[in-house]
């Protein structure tokens, strides 16, 4: 993230970091997040139950998952495959994967649903050829220490001397590199607006609005 002042949050112009593979097509937000664990008052400390049912077993004991593996620990780029983040519209999917320490996900491809979650928390989602996919994804596999690029500008992802070209949602794309992906921020960097436009609504008294703060 860089420190542009083009909207009311951080632009996300670009990622780099070590990456993880999860294979498979259609993994669901349930296998992501299960729903018991959906149960809580924060989001604090979700990551650790990210892919809790396919990492372990009735017993807790470890199953072989790339959230389990120490040579994974620490990466930031999560690599997919199709229709990822279908099912359930839980916003708790992409809040437990941000827990965990991701910061971008490439993909074939994702579950709109998901994809804006994700865009919510600042998360870019770029798709890519199923080729492409695989071959990043073997590569990530074998070369775990080893930094990829991602660049939201520029729709790429650049490892071991290639350029991949991954595409970024124009709206996502819009949002992120203009920094208007956070709501909350854009709500409060408009308080003024979003007031006198409350204030000009029949149905709304000006005396259950919040009021801006001042400097005493």
């Amino acid at each position: 993230m860089s420190d542009l002042e083009d909207g009311p949050a951080d632009t996300v112009e670009e990622v780099t970091g070590t990456g993880i593979p999860i294979r498979g097509n259609d993994i669901d937000t349930d296998q992501i997040i299960p729903a018991r664990f959906m149960k809580v008052v924060t989001f604090d400390g979700l990551g650790e139950y990210a892919f809790f049912d396919q990492r372990f077993d009735d017993e807790d004991n470890q199953k072989d998952h790339p959230f389990n593996e120490g040579r994974y620990q620490g990466a930031n780029v999560l690599v997919v495959n199709s229709n990822f983040g279908c099912g359930s519209s839980r916003e708790h999917a992409p809040q437990a994967l941000m827990r965990w320490g991701i910061d971008a996900i490439i993909g074939e491809s994702f579950a709109e649903i998901f994809a804006g979650n994700c865009l919510a928390l600042g998360i870019p989602t770029l798709t890519a050829d199923h080729e492409s996919i695989n071959a990043l994804q073997q590569w990530v596999d074998d070369h775990p220490d080893e930094d990829l690029h991602v660049d939201i500008v520029r729709e790429t992802v650049e490892y071991d001397g290639t350029e991949m070209d991954a595409n970024v949602d124009k709206a996502q794309h819009k949002a992120l590199v203009e920094g208007v992906w956070d709501t909350t921020a854009l709500m409060e960097a408009n308080r003024d607006a979003t007031r006198r436009v409350a204030e000009s609504l029949p149905y709304v008294e000006s005396e259950s609005l919040p009021h801006a703060e001042t400097d005493d």
